[in-house]
């Protein structure tokens, strides 16, 4: 494990807008993911929070759920990136984007990637959504 450096002070507004905005897109999983991250590589960790949720998820140009659409296009392309696929599934259900519109993403990248990485994306897909009507029958059951 490496050790912290002393300039990522995690009090910081770059640190703390990074954290506010993976929390609006993971919800209650941002810091238990970030804790994880952190106990392997702090730095690991800091860049993680700073460079794409404090500088580009809250750029104004394009809105979270287009934001994150075309980080399932890209994960997808990847071929190779199943679970951070699925965490920014996930992150596109919060944000807005519906089923349909991340099957589609999905589909429309085989034109990119070749069938292999868009089934296996789209099987990734199939997964989570299992796993989240499991849950939310779960819940249910609950009440």
């Amino acid at each position: 494990m490496s050790t912290p450096d002393p300039h990522h002070d995690e009090n910081s507004e770059v640190y703390a807008r990074g954290m506010e905005e993976i929390r609006k897109q993971l919800g209650p999983m941002a810091d238990a993911y970030i804790a994880s991250l952190k106990a392997v590589c702090p730095e690991f960790a800091w860049v993680n929070v700073t460079f794409p949720f404090a500088e580009l998820y809250t750029r104004s140009v394009l809105d979270l759920k287009t934001r994150e659409l075309c980080t399932v296009a890209a994960l997808t392309v990847q071929g190779f990136s199943l679970p951070q696929l699925k965490l920014h599934i996930k992150a596109a259900l919060r944000c807005g984007a519906s089923r349909e519109e991340v099957v589609e993403t999905i589909t429309q990248m085989i034109a990119y990637c070749g069938f292999p990485a868009a089934t296996n994306a789209l099987l990734t897909a199939k997964e989570l959504f299992e796993e989240l009507d499991k849950h939310a029958e779960s819940a249910e059951a609950i009440e």
